[in-house]
């Protein structure tokens, strides 16, 4: 599991694979200078199953830690949908992760 550290003090996990699209869909957003909403539910097998929203700004410190030393291959399906989410009103919200093209 990774791990999303936003500003500083609140750590959030993810599966590597996850976390490697939400780093470069967030990452597109902040170079683009846009803040937005960023909201997901915890793990119910893990204690969790409540919801989760914070803002993402460029002025506030994120850090993202990988499990694992080999970065995934990104699904370039996947980034687009996740960033169709963060140009909503609403905010990036994780969705299923679509087929790669054959």
């Amino acid at each position: 599991m990774g791990r999303l550290t936003y500003n500083s003090s609140m750590n959030v996990h993810f599966d590597d694979r996850t976390l490697a699209h939400l780093q470069s869909v967030i990452s597109t957003k902040l170079q683009r200078k846009e803040g937005f909403y960023f909201t997901w539910t915890d793990d119910p097998g893990a204690g969790g199953g409540g919801r989760n929203t914070i803002w993402i700004h460029p002025g506030i410190p994120l850090s993202f830690k990988f499990s694992t030393g080999h970065p995934p291959h990104l699904n370039q399906r996947w980034l687009e949908a996740l960033l169709r989410t963060a140009n909503t009103a609403s905010g990036l919200k994780i969705v299923s992760e679509p087929p790669r093209p054959r």
